[in-house]
């Protein structure tokens, strides 16, 4: 009888040094990132696989990854009746491979000795960085009914987003026929492809890849070590090099998905949340996403006029005034101070009132928020203090720029983690 949990391992691409969500990534890999106030990027995919019943998960990873290591180690524990396990797979210099990894599809094959220790018929290539609640037991059973040697998960997409993205071309049966790496605008009207009704109705007549895949176990083999044993990624060399020689399936998803590597993007996916009907659902029990449980106490508040805000547990909130923000775990706000489309990460402890007088003492703000402050269009990364009346108005009319305390993009004001920013501190 076939079982997801015997037959499938799935392999989470950490990615490189994450340079575009710079300065999220300054100091931690980019699937330890923290999104919605209380995860981590990885939760993403972890728990789109355990909601699927696989429970065999690899993590690549090479750059800063101790957080990455420490929220994996404390949040997936599975029985010791199980077989499952998240693994932590570094980057590491061996004597026939003295190099790190090259790409996605270097990854894997470097980790092949690991990977290949387990019992699977299937290897599920995800990657860290994306935003999606997918069935992949409904993927998997696609991807044996139709024959297939490889699967790639597509969504469609508008001519102005196909730029961004590979496309695909698909016959009658849905097997991928062509492939194209970020077209120009002038070649979409060559791959337009037949999306559905709905989809057509929207404009969305391409079929992007999510960069989702499902191997053969011998055929990822072949591919890694003995046909392109030099090939550095999936997208833009195995797969579009695999299409004439193997059985490649598309497997159209219509549902939310989106590519989250870079602020901008990571900023307007978290904002996003905080919607009346959000399209990422986090309140769906059939689709929960899973993290650490940290065992704090609920969110505090007096005072505050809120509207459309998420508040993390273990929050403490005296603000004036918060508008479509996601306020996150152990965060502190003070009195009259007011939050505008902004993502407040919040901090990794609390401090005891002894620290608290000592640093007031040496005129350091608390952590956390302080008094009278306005930010609006921001991201305050975990663990900064900002004093009271601070001002920190991000928007389109701020040129990108990076600075020791702060970086902004595309008009977004991040404010590095650890940051101080003094009584009357403006950006």
């Amino acid at each position: 009888m076939f079982s997801l949990s015997n037959s499938v391992v799935a392999v989470i691409l950490g990615g490189g040094a994450g340079t575009r969500l710079y300065p999220l990534t300054a100091s931690r890999s980019k699937p330890a990132v923290p999104i919605a106030g209380k995860y981590r990027l990885v939760d993403i995919p972890i728990s789109n696989c355990i909601n699927s019943n696989i429970s065999r998960m690899f993590v690549l990873t090479q750059f800063n990854s101790a957080s990455l290591n420490k929220h994996i180690k404390n949040t997936y524990i599975f029985s010791n009746f199980s077989r499952g396990f998240v693994d932590i797979l570094a980057a590491e210099q061996t004597p026939d491979n003295p190099s790190w990894f090259q790409g996605t599809a270097d990854a894997v094959r470097q980790s092949l000795r690991h990977i290949g220790n387990n019992d699977y018929e299937y290897a599920l290539i995800l990657s860290g960085d994306q935003l999606y609640q997918i069935d992949f037991a409904e993927m998997i059973g696609n991807h044996r009914d139709k024959g297939a040697d490889i699967t790639i998960a597509t969504i469609p997409v508008t001519s102005d987003d196909a730029t961004d993205f590979g496309i695909l071309k698909t016959d009658s049966e849905n097997n991928i026929t062509s492939f194209i790496e970020k077209p120009a605008k002038e070649l979409h009207k060559d791959w337009v492809s037949d999306t559905g009704e709905e989809m057509r109705k929207e404009g969305k007549e391409y079929l992007a890849s999510m960069g989702i895949y499902i191997f053969n176990r011998q055929v990822m083999e072949d591919l890694l070590k003995d046909i392109y044993p030099d090939a550095k990624d999936f997208g833009k060399e195995i797969i579009p090099n695999s299409i004439s020689e193997y059985k490649v399936v598309s497997y159209q998803y219509e549902g939310y998905w989106t590519d989250i590597g870079n602020v901008p993007a990571f900023f307007e996916a978290n904002i996003a949340l905080t919607t009346d009907i959000p399209v990422f659902n986090l309140f769906d029990r059939e689709k929960t996403i899973y993290t650490r449980p940290r065992m704090l106490p609920p969110a505090k508040i007096s005072g505050t006029f809120m509207e459309k805000t998420m508040i993390a547990e273990g929050s403490i909130i005296l603000a004036n005034r918060i508008e479509q923000s996601l306020i996150g775990v152990r965060s502190r706000i003070g009195y009259g101070s007011t939050i505008i489309s902004s993502y407040i990460m919040g901090n990794d402890f609390y401090e005891t009132l002894e620290v608290l007088e000592e640093n007031r003492s040496r005129g350091i703000p608390e952590l956390g928020i302080g008094e009278r402050c306005f930010i609006k269009n921001a991201i305050i990364d975990k663990n900064c203090r900002i004093g009271n009346d601070v001002r920190i108005n991000g928007g389109k009319h701020l040129e990108d720029t990076d600075h020791v305390l702060y970086t902004i993009k595309e008009g977004v004001i991040v404010v590095k983690k650890g940051a101080v920013l003094p009584d009357g501190f403006s950006i």
